[in-house]
Formats: structure tokens, sequence, C-alpha cells
């Protein structure tokens, strides 16, 4: 098997095959498409046509280059035009029963020393080898959508496969500018086997009504700096691809959270897979099309808030740490006054003063001017109490996330806030109607879930209990629109939207590592190359803290009550020996101790 790669078949000219053939061409590979639909190979010629001359457009190519691109792929309906290949790569659709019937018609056409690549992202790799003639040569090469863009290739090796067949796929993928990691035979291996379980999770959640469409998509592409929602991403992938690797999964793992959410099967037999049928999770303008259109789940316009509370016109914000003092210059910068309690004056003294230091930093990128730098500081007045908040139109509370404390807090502002103020928790896992109840108004209670840094994030989680008013609701949202927020609406349970769908995810990834399926940098790779995402899994984990993931997956685990949910033991083992991530020099990775 030691032979260059130069003739490449591409089996299946779907959006996928297409994308491979792409790639492959410009690598100056000699490329045979094969679809046995003529519409789907003329199409996939117009898609490289068209692809090429906006590379020519934006002086990424030249016309000669094109002209070579366009040469070096050829198109066939028959698989025997595959004769020739030192590489097939199949991307037909996922199913057992059409991939056999590829491979098992590759066996009598192609070389003994050709190797055979599925594309499959569910599907067992080692299944299919074992109905190979050679099954040393099948191995499974997984790229991801848009191939041309996305740099990772997951190289899949069954138990059967040959080290040479691997070896000479990773060096072409290299020489194709992908970025190879290689994994076992397990449905959705790294990436996907992420990926869908995340996405999964959007759908129930979705489906329970819990959250819109739009505030998901919104609170993960703001919260955690996703290229896409998941709900968005549902319906590009489409709705029965990502029910069929669900399916594989759950058949492998019999965890639940890998069982396919029931919505995916309604939407999957009526029809309705996503942009490419024009409807899925979202209306699209026309099958194929990523433009959005209204329909009777789009939200309407956001209306003025109801009854005659007040505006708000002063904000107290109640804490010294970094959350707190960020909360604190969001509000001065949008205009508000604010008064930041902590325990002590010299505390709260503190605090504005890591506010000057932020609002410093703006000042020399350009981002601020000097004078709006002391307009700000000005509008903030620190204090030794909460007895300072008797004024306060609301009242943002940003201690320590145990539950005790913040009920303490709570009471205190029931007894110092004038009535009709809003009473405001930061809290990202515990419940709010438990701050509610330790005052005499808790209709006047509601989550705020700022995301740290406070400044930067765009994102407010609000958070309603099953007595917040109407009232305060709307309020909250009109300031968030006023501090240039964007407010999504859910309900008071576990992690909210946000948290109640990262954290499992970060969870599964530390049970792969625990599984020994990868390693923490491969499983990063996986995740910023073939998701987008801007930190894999642990990069994030070590940022966030190990303690503190640990205590939200314990609370996800206690609400929902569900095995999956139940925090890896390796998460915790490292929690007992101290290595929390950065702030302690070690977490899955070990770093430069803070001078």
């Amino acid at each position: 098997m030691d032979i260059p790669l130069s003739t490449i078949a591409v089996v299946g000219l779907g959006t996928m095959g297409t994308g491979i053939a792409e790639v492959l061409a410009h690598a100056g590979r000699e490329v045979v498409g094969i679809d046995t639909d003529e519409i789907a190979t003329a199409q996939s010629v117009a898609a490289l046509e068209a692809s090429t001359a906006r590379a020519v457009e934006r002086g990424r190519l030249t016309e000669e280059e094109r002209r070579g691109v366009l040469t070096r792929f050829r198109t066939f309906t028959d698989l025997q035009a595959a004769a020739g290949a030192d590489l097939v790569i199949e991307v037909v659709p996922e199913s057992y029963e059409i991939k056999q019937q590829v491979f098992r018609a590759l066996d009598g056409i192609v070389g003994p020393a050709t190797i055979l690549a599925t594309g499959t992202n569910a599907l067992s790799v080692t299944r299919l080898a074992a109905d190979s003639a050679h099954p040393e040569r099948v191995l499974g090469l997984h790229f991801f959508n848009p191939a041309p863009a996305m740099k990772l290739v997951e190289v899949v090796s069954s138990v059967l496969t040959a080290p040479a067949a691997v070896t000479a796929v990773t060096a072409l993928a290299r020489e194709l500018g992908k970025e190879p990691v290689a994994v076992g035979d397990r449905p959705g291996f790294v990436a996907d086997g992420l990926l869908f379980g995340y996405l999964n999770q959007a759908a129930a959640m979705y489906e329970a009504k819990y959250a819109t469409r739009e505030d998901i998509d919104a609170a993960m592409r703001l919260g955690c700096g996703l290229p896409m929602g998941p709900l968005a991403l549902l319906d590009l992938i489409g709705v029965d691809t990502a029910r069929t690797v669900l399916e594989a999964m759950y058949a492998a793992s019999r965890d639940r959270l890998h069982a396919p959410a029931p919505i995916l099967r309604q939407l999957s037999e009526a029809g309705l897979t996503g942009r490419k049928s024009g409807r899925g999770f979202y209306t699209y303008e026309a099958p194929g099309s990523g433009t959005v259109v209204r329909d009777a789940l789009t939200p309407l316009d956001a209306k003025p808030a109801p009854g005659g509370r007040p505006a708000v016109r002063s904000v107290g914000v109640a804490g010294s740490g970094t959350m707190a003092s960020g909360i604190a210059e969001v509000f001065a910068k949008a205009g508000y006054v604010v008064v930041l309690a902590a325990r002590s004056r010299e505390k709260a003294d503190a605090a504005k003063a890591r506010v000057a230091k932020s609002l410093g930093r703006s000042v020399d990128k350009g981002r601020l001017t000097g004078e709006a730098r002391d307009d700000a500081l000005a509008r903030i007045e620190p204090a030794g109490s909460l007895d300072a908040f008797e004024d306060v139109d609301l009242a943002v509370e940003a201690v320590a996330e145990d539950l005790e404390i913040k009920r303490q807090l709570f009471a205190t502002l029931d007894k110092v806030c004038k009535p009709g103020a809003v009473l405001a928790t930061t809290t990202s896992s515990l419940p709010v109607v438990a701050c509610a109840r330790a005052t005499t108004r808790p209709q006047d209670v509601v989550g705020m879930h700022f995301f740290n840094p406070a400044p930067a994030m765009k994102l407010v989680e609000v958070v309603r209990t099953v007595l917040t008013s109407d009232e305060v609701h709307a309020t909250v949202r009109a300031v968030c629109a006023t501090i240039r927020k964007h407010p999504v609406d859910c309900g008071d349970r576990a992690g909210f939207i946000v948290n109640a769908l990262l954290f499992p995810y970060l969870n599964n990834a530390v049970k792969m590592v625990q599984e020994h399926y990868a390693t923490p940098d491969d499983i990063d790779a996986a995740m910023k190359l073939g998701g987008g995402y801007p930190m894999g899994p642990f990069e994030l984990l070590d940022v966030v803290g190990l303690d503190v993931s640990l205590a939200i997956e314990r609370v996800l685990h206690r609400e929902f009550r569900d095995p999956g949910l139940a925090p890896a033991p390796l998460l915790e083992h490292l929690v007992a020996a101290g290595c929390l991530g950065r702030k302690t020099g070690r977490g899955f990775r070990e770093y430069a101790a803070r001078r």
C-alpha cells in the first residue's frame, strides 16, 4: 500500500462529496466523481465551476489554475470508473445496506492495493470492513462540512485496518492542508460524538417549550461564542441525518442523552429535514436556501413594559468580585447611577478601582474616550453596606454561588430596598425562586445571568420564576436593551439554557479521555477545527475551573436525575487532587506558575 494516492474516486456527489472532490482537485489530484444520478453529477460540476469562478474573482486562483482544477475533475454514473483509483472515498447516504453494496461492488472493480474509505460519521467502520473482501484496506475518512473550509479530518481505524493504509491517508490529509486526527471506531467518533449529544439536548429543550428556538440559538452563539446555534445547525446538517447519527450513538452507548428527541423523528417523517427541504426548526426561503423567513413561530416585536412600573434610573450592584465590578461597569457606561456595595468600604473601593482599570484599557484600545471613562466612573458610588440601596430601582446581586449566602442577602434587600424595586440574582445554577422566597415580595425577584466578562459578553439570561410578575420581567428586558445586551427568556431550572447545554458536552469530553478514546489535545483540535468552537472543551474546563464545572454538573445531575449527567469520575478525581485548572497551575494541562 506504499503508493502515491494520485487518482482518487469520490462516490456520491452530494454536498459533501462535491466539497471533497473540490479539495482534492485543488490539491492537484486526478478526481473521478461518481454518482448514479446524472442530475447530481451535473450539479457537482456546476458547483465546482461556480466556486472556482468566485476564487478567480477574489484573486485566490488564476484563470489558468482554474482550468487545471476543472480539467482534473471528471464525472461518471458507473462505479466501474473507479477501476484505476488509488483511493476511493464513499459519501453515499448513511445506510449500511447502501454502503455495503458500494463496497461489495468495489471489491470486484478496484485493484487489491486500492484503499477504500467511508465518509460515515455514524455507522461502524468495522462492520463495513468485515463485509469487504479486503477488510485491511478499509478505514474511515470523515471530512466536515463545508469540506473546502473546514480543517479537520478524522482518520478512523477499525481493528482490521492495516497501518499502511492509515499512514497513506493521514499523509494525504496533511497534503490537502487539513489537520488529521486519528480515532477509533465508535459512532460519532470525536467531534460528532460530542456535538450530536449537545444538539439532541437542544432539540429536547425546544420540544419541552422551555425556550424559543431563537433564544436557544442566540444563547449558545452569544454565551459560548459558537458560530451557529444548535437548532440552526441541525437544519444545516439535516434533521434526518442527525436522527440517524443519534440512533447509532444510542445503540452503542445506551445513554439517554443520545436517544433522539422525539421531535427529530416527527420532523424527519414529515419531510421537514432542514435547509435542504426548505423547512425544519426554521422556515427557509426555498429548499437549499440558508435565508430564514418568518413563519407562525417567529416572535413578534417586543412590546413596551405593561403597567405603570417606573423606569429604572439607578442600580445597586452587590459584590466586590470580577463579575460585580464588570456588571457595575456595564450599567455605568450605559448612563445609570450605580451604587457598588461590598462587605466593607475598602472592598467596594477596590471593586471600583477594578472598573477604572478596565475602562482605562478600553481608552487605550480606542474603544472609549477619556471623557466617557471619567463620566462612567463618576456614576459609580462605592458603599460598605447594603443600606446604600435604599433608593435604587434595580438591585443586582453578584456574590458567591452559595444559596444560603444569597438567601441572607435577599432577606436584607427586602428590608432595605424601596417598594417596587426589582431584585435580581446573577446565579448561574441555583434556584432563583429560593432567593425570591427569602423576601416578602417574590413577584419582584428575577434572574439576570450575565456572562463573564460582563462588559464584553452580549448575553443575559432573564430567568422568570413562577412568582415573577409580568411587569418585572418586561422591565428587566427593557433594561437589557438599554445596556446593549441580548436578553433570552428561560424558566427557573438548573443550568438555564447555556449551562444546561454546555456542561453535559464538557462532561462527555472528559468521559472520552477517561475511556482512553482520545487525548485532550485531539479532542480540543477536533472541536475547534471540526465544529468551529472558539475553545476546545479542555481549554474551556481549565479556564472555567474544574471545581466550578464539577459543581454545576452536580447541580444538573441532581435536578434532572439522568444517569448520563453524572459527573465523570476523572473530573471528580482531579478536583479532589486540587488540580482545578489555570488558577492552580494544573488541570487537564499544566501551566506556568503565576508571578
